[in-house]
């Protein structure tokens, strides 16, 4: 029971923004624009400084150990692909399709996750979660640009290539098949500039050189990174909250549903028996389980809707996931712990 109540002190503040954003847009307070730019500041400035700061702070050659990255980044990597493959069964809509493979697999590790382990297991987890980060984030942000690139909606494109096709006669269509080679390849270049232009991307590559090259952080410029990145959560968790439709939620329900229970049982139930075996226990463990079971990240929202997609999808998960997960990682601990594992 204590560990419940210490883990709803930790998703409760985290739901009551959403549906502060959901009464605010109700009372006139947030409308559709000002909605829109908090999602455009957060996803272009909150977010990377956050992830920024996040990963610029933690000594990863200190504690580095290669068999857990290693296992992180091959457990994110395989679910990613497996989570891909399942979703052309679940979701026939190309758009949500991609929402759904990144509302599945991407955890807030960085942010929520490793909140609700200290509240549950003190600092258990702090040794092993910046090497969790580190084999997870930045796979969860690389492939969640490529995945929302390539399943953006297109159907605007799709219409015009038709109408162009009807008109041709059999040279023309040869020409036609010129230009679809050339707008596949400005299609992967445009990907490619995509993700190394983002703005999340970018955060990571820097945090990550900051902290393996040991920069010093003068006091000015921590505190205008911490006050920075402490709007990036608020900030989009109540945009969210303020552009979530009930009734478009209802459509999607069953997508939802079984994202989010991909997200809080079927990964942990796949692969903890697995990092068991391989001899992962105690403070390893909690950090796996923070990547495997933990609620869907905020982020999944603020990049779906930046990047052309509706967006109504991901809030579902990310509610689900986060009312959830407070009695779902209680569950997961306290059967780890009754096997003698942490």
């Amino acid at each position: 029971m204590e560990n419940l109540v210490f883990s709803l002190n930790a998703t409760a503040p985290i739901f009551a923004l959403m549906v502060l954003g959901y009464l605010f847009r109700k009372i006139g307070l947030i409308d559709e624009k000002a909605a829109g730019w908090m999602n455009k500041f957060v996803f272009k400035i909150a977010l990377p400084v956050l992830v920024f700061k996040d990963l610029a702070g933690q000594d990863f050659a200190g504690t580095w150990n290669g068999k857990f990255v290693l296992f992180c980044f091959l457990v994110t990597s395989v679910s990613i692909a497996v989570i891909a493959l399942f979703s052309k069964v679940v979701v026939k809509d190309r758009g949500k399709r991609g929402e759904f493979i990144q509302s599945s697999y991407r955890s807030s590790a960085a942010l929520l996750g490793i909140a609700f382990i200290h509240n549950i297991y003190g600092d258990a987890a702090s040794g092993m979660g910046p090497l969790m980060i580190l084999g997870s984030v930045p796979l969860y942000n690389i492939f969640a640009v490529i995945v929302l690139m390539l399943t953006a909606d297109d159907s605007d494109k799709k219409k015009s290539t038709e109408n162009e096709f009807a008109k041709s006669d059999m040279a023309g269509k040869e020409a036609m098949a010129g230009k679809t080679s050339q707008g596949q390849s400005a299609l992967l270049k445009k990907t490619l500039y995509g993700i190394v232009t983002n703005p999340i991307i970018l955060g990571i590559a820097i945090g990550l050189l900051w902290s393996l090259l040991r920069i010093p952080q003068p006091k000015i410029f921590q505190t205008i990174v911490t006050n920075i990145s402490a709007l990036a959560t608020p900030l989009g968790l109540m945009s969210m909250g303020a552009t979530f439709e009930f009734k478009k939620a209802i459509g999607d329900i069953k997508p939802a549903l079984v994202a989010a229970f991909i997200k809080l049982f079927a990964l942990a139930a796949i692969f903890l028996p697995i990092a068991v075996a391989l001899g992962f226990t105690g403070e390893q463990i909690v950090a796996i389980l923070v990547m495997l079971g933990s609620a869907t990240t905020v982020s999944c929202y603020i990049m779906a809707k930046s990047m052309g997609h509706e967006g109504t999808l991901s809030s579902s998960v990310i509610m689900l996931t986060t009312f959830g997960c407070s009695f779902s990682l209680t569950l997961w601990l306290f059967i780890l712990r009754s096997l003698g594992v942490i």
